[in-house]
């Protein structure tokens, strides 16, 4: 059963940082890429970042470039977003995702939500001004 647990949110305040970790089981966790995304009240989910399965592509979306870091532990199975100089704007929960098709070794990962297919229940990150 592929299991995707966030945890590190919690409430910070404009400027500060915090790290979110996803992590993984469940599914060979070297071979799919993984996605970081939030869904702000009222809004619809929109992806921040997302890693390949070969580690050598990461995209960000114009709004956290510059700012956020993704990475990847393949000894801990765990996925990392990294988020600093944080914004009110940036208030949301934030999901990690996992495709449901391998590609191993592959530089692919895409921001759009619809093409994952595995969602951890998110956690929660305030921002206050």
């Amino acid at each position: 059963e592929v299991q995707l647990d966030e945890s590190g949110g919690g409430l910070v305040q404009a400027g500060g940082s915090l790290r979110l970790s996803c992590a993984a089981s469940g599914f060979a966790f070297d071979d799919y890429a993984i996605g970081w995304f939030r869904q702000a009240p009222g809004k619809e989910r929109e992806g921040a970042s997302c890693i390949s399965s070969s580690d050598d592509s990461t995209y960000y979306a114009d709004s956290v470039k510059g700012r956020f870091t993704i990475s990847r532990d393949r000894a801990e199975n765990t996925v990392y977003l990294q988020m600093n100089s944080l914004k009110p704007e940036d208030t949301a929960v934030y999901y990690c995702a996992v495709s449901g098709v391998a590609r191993s070794g592959s530089s692919w990962c895409d921001l759009r939500p619809y093409e994952y297919d595995y969602w951890g229940q998110g956690t929660q990150v305030t921002v206050s001004s």
